[in-house]
């Protein structure tokens, strides 16, 4: 999610304890990987409003909140695990800061998050559920405006007008969060992904419209399960943003993204988990005086090829200081 531009990733999580895995079969190994899949594609599926907005140079922005999501975990119909549900609740923390990038507005941005999540479902007719917290893994996105929004201070940013923004980023998950190999259930992923992105931006008076696009990459989990090898392919995201600004701080988005691609494979042996999802959302921002707002937002999805549909909310409060503010 976006924060006047800052992202934060709502952390999704696995939710079921299944038997310890020693040499068993092959099925097994990828009824796991089916119910891991979860993790890696809520991390692709950020709706991002105002991602490459500008902002003054030397703005400060400080956000807290809470992000609740429930919804369902993809599977093989294969497989015979039925009823699955999932839910997490998470207090996020993030910090931005604008600085100037060869004449045009950069930021960087840096969040993490502590949450809970569990789960239950059927595997072979009997139930089975877990839960867990702890940290998620922190997220680091670097970005900055190529064309149409000039680095400038408060005084010359009040004049500002918005036309056309061209902008890139690179966001990169850390594997900081909570992780047990020995155990199914972990709220960080034990590896890195990079997102590397190209967003356009354009006003037509107080309503601007966005598109942004770009793949995650990921590197393989080492030690899933006591050693195992869990790599996951690339998925790739297009995101589109209709805003209108109200005026005085307010502003509202209606949101969409498709992504696609995403399959998983345990010690080489591939699943049947390829994504092809769609999911709308909408955000609202209120000010609440010259250095706080406030900040809602909600998502659904609305088609999803293996079942992985969730639900999310999030509520924020935002602090930003700096430039004269």
């Amino acid at each position: 999610m976006t924060i006047d531009g800052l992202m934060f990733r709502a952390e999704r999580g696995r939710a079921f304890e299944v038997p310890k895995l020693h040499r068993r079969t092959p099925c097994l190994l990828v009824l796991l990987g089916l119910l891991l899949g979860v993790a890696s594609v809520a991390r692709a599926q950020d709706i991002e409003p105002r991602a490459y907005s500008n902002a003054p140079i030397g703005v400060n922005f400080l956000i807290s909140g809470y992000v609740y999501t429930q919804g369902s975990l993809p599977t093989d119909p294969s497989i015979p695990v039925t009823s699955s549900h999932l839910t997490t609740s998470s207090a996020v923390l993030a910090y931005g800061h604008v600085f100037d990038f060869f004449g045009q507005s950069a930021r960087i941005n840096v969040a993490t998050a502590y949450g809970g999540l569990g789960g239950s479902a059927v595997l072979a007719g009997q139930p089975i559920q877990r839960s867990v917290d702890g940290l998620s893994d922190t997220i680091l996105r670097v970005s900055t405006n190529l064309y149409g929004a000039p680095a400038m201070d408060l005084r010359e940013f009040r004049n500002y007008q918005q036309d056309l923004i061209l902008g890139a980023s690179v966001t990169v998950t850390l594997p900081t969060g909570q992780y047990d190999s020995s155990r199914l259930v972990n709220i960080g992923t034990n590896r890195w992904s990079f997102r590397p992105e190209l967003g356009a931006s354009k006003a037509f008076g107080p309503l601007t419209f966005e598109l942004a696009a770009g793949p995650v990459f990921f590197t393989d989990n080492t030690n899933f399960l006591n050693g195992h090898v869990r790599s996951h392919a690339p998925i790739g995201s297009v995101q589109s943003h209709a805003i209108y600004d109200f005026g005085n701080g307010i502003w509202a988005a209606l949101d969409a993204q498709y992504f696609t691609g995403g399959s998983t494979a345990i010690d080489g042996q591939g699943n049947e988990d390829l994504q092809s999802n769609w999911r709308v959302g909408a955000t609202l921002a209120l000010p609440l005086n010259q250095n706080f707002s406030l900040k809602l937002s909600a998502s659904t999805g609305v088609y999803a090829r293996t079942g992985n549909n969730y639900d999310l909310v999030g509520v924020f409060v935002q602090y930003r200081w700096g430039a004269g503010l």
